[in-house]
C-alpha cells in the first residue's frame, strides 16, 4: 500500500516557510519512533518515506531526524519524524535529554510510536518500560502525549510469542493507547500506523472539534499529499 498522493521526503533540516500561499507555517507534528534493538524501527521509517526495504541491519549508534509534510484540511504540517536508536532510559529530565545526543528532542514530541517484534517478547517488555517511563518523566502539567503501541514483522505471525488479542486488550483496554500490527518487510498497515498517529496529535490538539472527522477526510486522496 502507498501512500495516495504524490509523495516525496525531505532529510535534513527544518522547514518553517509558508506554502500554499499562506505566510504562516503551523507548527510540526513531530514523531518520535522507539523500540529495541532490532525490531524495525528503521524499516517501518524508510517505507512510508521511501518505500524502501533493505534486509541489512542498520547500525544503532544515533538518531535521525526525516523531515515530510502532510496536507491536513488544507492546511499544511509538517513531520518531523525521529527514529531513536534503542536507548536505555526515557530522560527524566531537560538537561538529561540534552547531555546524551541520541535523546535530543525526545520529550518535546507530540506523539510516540512504540515498537516491537511480535516474535520477541524481550522487545515487548522494553515496550511496556519505555511507556512507563514516558508517563512518568514528561512534564507535570502538560497535556497527555498520545502513545501508539506498534507490533511488527506480521509476516512472521507463526513465530508470535503474545497471543494478538492480549496484547490489544492491555494496550487499549488497560494502556488506553492505539495499537496497530504492521509488516516492514511487505508495506502492511505502515500507513494505517503513521495515519493513527496523525489522527492521535489531532485529537490532542483540536479538542474543539471532531479531530477523527478531519483526519478521515484528510487521508482522502484530494485532501492529502506528503511532500
Amino acid at each position: 500500500m502507498h501512500w495516495p498522493a504524490v509523495c516525496e521526503n525531505r532529510e535534513g533540516g527544518t522547514g518553517n516557510r509558508g506554502r500554499g500561499g499562506s505566510g504562516v507555517m503551523p507548527p510540526p507534528f513531530r514523531i518520535a519512533v522507539l523500540g529495541a534493538q532490532g525490531v524495525g524501527k528503521t524499516s517501518i521509517v524508510q517505507r512510508f518515506l521511501r518505500d524502501d526495504y533493505s534486509e541489512a541491519p542498520t547500525p544503532g549508534q544515533s538518531r535521525k531526524v526525516y523531515l515530510s509534510a502532510a496536507v491536513l484540511n488544507g492546511h499544511v504540517h509538517d513531520l518531523q519524524i525521529t527514529d531513536y536508536p534503542a536507548i536505555s532510559s526515557f530522560p527524566g529530565s531537560s538537561l538529561q535529554e540534552w547531555t546524551d545526543s541520541c535523546c535530543r528532542g525526545i520529550r518535546s514530541a507530540h506523539v510516540y510510536i512504540l515498537v516491537y517484534d511480535i516474535c520477541c517478547f524481550d522487545s515487548f517488555e522494553y515496550v511496556k518500560t519505555m511507556r512507563q517511563q514516558i508517563l512518568e518523566t514528561r512534564v507535570i502539567g502538560t497535556a497527555e502525549v498520545p502513545i501508539l503501541i506498534v507490533g511488527n514483522k506480521r509476516d512472521l505471525q507463526r513465530g508470535r510469542v503474545i497471543p494478538r488479542h492480549n496484547v490489544s486488550d492491555l494496550v487499549r483496554k488497560t494502556w488506553k493507547c492505539g495499537y496497530v500490527e504492521c509488516s516492514a518487510k511487505f508495506n502492511w498497515h505502515v500507513l494505517l500506523l503513521f495515519g493513527e498517529a496523525l489522527r492521535s496529535v489531532g485529537c490532542a490538539r483540536c479538542k474543539h472539534v471532531n479531530a477523527t472527522i478531519r483526519f478521515q477526510h484528510a487521508l482522502r486522496r484530494e485532501r492529502c499529499a506528503l511532500m
